[in-house]
């Protein structure tokens, strides 16, 4: 980590205007001091440490050229914007990034206006950015739109979708290719390797010389010296008969996209410019700091970590991510049926232990949800089980396939949801509040979640041996209550789920990890005398109607509690049954509201939106007769 100086150049800075102001031999400093800040800031709170360390020299170019909020810069997915709220006016807010009430990790335009586009999925920018450059032809504007993409970006269907009608949506457009040949995981096929040629291709090398030519008249002698010292960067500055021109791009690069001077230049010249063009820039996913470029995967996205070493605190006790590569893997150590498939997240969703062990039937197939979806989909039809493992957040853009593809012609597909639930300090982007949602209308289409990780690995051992269509399990980020699964596990009776805990006046029906919730509330409902059942739902899709049947006639009122949002989630559906059913007793929902949950602690936002043991004891309460206002006082 570069060492700081002694007058700090970035404590100076609250806008974009003070970075303009400095001088042009400043900028190494100023780049130092941020990456500086960033490692120190995010040792504490977690974040995306490499993608941010990769454009210090960027965003800082990009500043010094163009003229936000004006000026509109759009980052893909937006993950890699904490440079650019360093320079906008957040620095003396910065540590408090992905914390409650704190900074977001991704941009957001209530947070600043010089974020002109939140994001928090990949492929968005370059459709984003036409949109606004075709606004700006429209409305007879003058300011600049850049978009920033890096290379993962592109293996999105919709980058390319962008891409194709770039040329007849705008003549003036800015796309900057971010290449660190990484997105979480090492960029794979097609659209990579293409990348690698144009970098690498020894037929560009003679334009060498065309390259310094062309600095030299945009930027005068002394950038031509500048020119000969980035000789790498340079040296394909100008690379011919690339997709992009064949597009309608008017393409340029590779260059050194840690060179400040050089970028900025180059973004002067093609402010000029009155085609849409792309420059294509070489950087390092983690620059300036040794354990993130050691480990490029791992510090994509991390919790808090030792400054010295890099190393993070490890969990006692397997996630539900660890457990799912480990069980996949052993089951397909006697199943050559099973297949693993993930979309850029090898490492993310747990899959990278089944990779090692059975590389032939694992797939990455970079950032294409859709595609990793209809893949599947192909898998199943020739009789092979995929598995396929998406954050919930991310499942959503594979909508239309689950349905058309998937369950309209009933095939043997697992998915797999991680990160179902609260996805705490990544925030909205991120929470998978809503897979319930989209996926219990789905005519065919089996669906669970488990209380433990002993029961996460039944679940998955009974995907494995269900044949008869679409399945789904979610499962929350991190460990569970730590129990060890049984060394054989076991085949669950689908529909079928389990009593925690016997009681006569009230019932309360928990899905998933909200049965810990469910029967801690169980205990204060009873120390007021207060007779109370405690249900593992376990399936979403089929429903237990019998045992929601029984204990509804039976009881006073009955509770449903779910981490996900309440409109049509796990209690509407215990509430539709019950009303076809004519039956009365009250039914009380415990889950998200309706609204786009903000970030920060899972224990904070539980407190603060009543995902707690003390609200479904006061809402059970208040339904009780005799009860509304009798001063019992619920366990917190």
């Amino acid at each position: 980590m570069p060492a700081r100086q002694a007058t700090s150049i970035l404590n100076g800075i609250s806008s974009p205007a003070d970075v303009k102001a400095l001088p042009a031999d400043a900028m190494p400093q100023l780049a130092a001091e941020i990456r500086g800040e960033l490692i120190r800031v995010l040792s504490n709170t977690g974040g995306h440490l490499g993608p941010n360390l990769g454009v210090v020299e960027l965003t800082i170019a990009l500043h010094r050229v163009f003229e936000t909020p004006k000026d509109k810069i759009v980052f893909d997915v937006s993950h890699q914007g904490y440079v650019h709220k360093l320079l906008t006016g957040r620095r003396e807010r910065f540590s408090s990034i992905r914390q409650y009430e704190g900074l977001n990790g991704f941009l957001l335009r209530s947070e600043s206006e010089h974020d002109c586009y939140g994001a928090g999925h990949a492929g968005t920018a370059i459709s984003a950015a036409l949109g606004m450059a075709a606004a700006r032809d429209m409305l007879g504007g003058d300011e600049h739109v850049v978009c920033v993409a890096g290379d993962a970006a592109f293996t999105c269907g919709v980058s390319f979708e962008a891409l194709n009608n770039v040329a007849s949506g705008t003549k003036r457009l800015i796309i900057v290719l971010n290449d660190n040949e990484w997105s979480i995981a090492k960029n794979v096929g097609a659209v990579a390797e293409y990348l690698n040629r144009l970098v690498t291709n020894p037929a560009y090398a003679h334009l060498h010389d065309k390259a310094a030519k062309f600095v030299e008249w945009i930027g005068g002698k002394g950038a031509r010296k500048l020119a000969h010292k980035a000789e790498v960067g340079l040296k394909n500055l100008l690379a011919p008969s690339v997709i992009f021109e064949d597009l309608g791009i008017r393409y340029y690069g590779p260059i050194d996209g840690h060179d400040t001077a050089l970028l900025t230049e180059t973004f002067e010249f093609l402010k000029t410019q009155n085609d849409p063009v792309i420059l294509h820039i070489l950087t390092q996913k983690g620059k300036g700091y040794a354990p993130a470029l050691e480990r490029p995967d791992k510090f994509h996205g991390l919790g808090k970590f030792h400054l010295d070493t890099g190393e993070t605190v490890a969990s006692p006790t397997p996630t539900y991510s660890e457990l799912l590569g480990t069980s996949l893997a052993n089951f397909a150590d006697h199943n050559n049926k099973i297949a693993a498939i993930t979309a850029a997240m090898p490492t993310g969703t747990g899959l990278v232990g089944f990779a090692k062990r059975h590389p032939g039937r694992f797939f990455d197939v970079g950032i294409a949800e859709e595609h990793a979806a209809i893949f599947a989909c192909g898998l199943a039809v020739q009789g092979m089980k995929p598995f396929l493992a998406i954050y919930s957040t991310f499942m959503q853009r594979s909508y239309d396939m689950i349905i058309h593809d998937m369950a309209l012609q009933n095939l043997n597909v697992a998915l797999c949801m991680d990160r179902a639930g609260l996805s705490g300090d990544d925030g909205p982007t991120h929470h998978g509040l809503f897979d319930i949602g989209f996926l219990r209308p789905v005519p065919g289409l089996i669906h669970m979640q488990p209380k433990d990780e002993d029961e996460f690995v039944d679940m998955l051992w009974t995907i494995v041996n269900y044949h008869e269509g679409p399945i789904a399990i979610r499962y929350p980020r991190g460990a569970g209550t730590g129990a060890v699964p049984k060394k054989k596990p076991q085949i669950l009776e689908i529909g079928k789920s389990e009593v925690l805990r016997h009681g006569s006046r009230a019932a309360i029906i928990a899905l998933g990890n909200m049965c810990e919730l469910a029967l801690e509330a169980a205990a204060s409902l009873e120390e007021a005398g207060i007779s109370t059942a405690v249900i593992n739902a376990r399936w979403i899709k089929p429903l237990d109607t019998a045992m929601i049947e029984f204990f509804a006639r039976g009881c006073e009122v009955v509770c449903t509690m779910e981490d996900h949002v309440l409109h049509n989630g796990f209690g509407c559906a215990v509430i539709e049954h019950l009303s076809e059913q004519k039956i009365t007793t009250p039914v009380v929902r415990v889950g998200w509201p309706d609204q786009f949950v903000e970030h920060g602690t899972v224990p904070i936002l539980r407190a603060k939106h009543g995902i707690t043991t003390a609200a479904a004891v006061e809402k059970m309460l208040s339904m009780l007769p005799g009860r509304k206002s009798a001063g019992i006082q619920p366990a917190a």
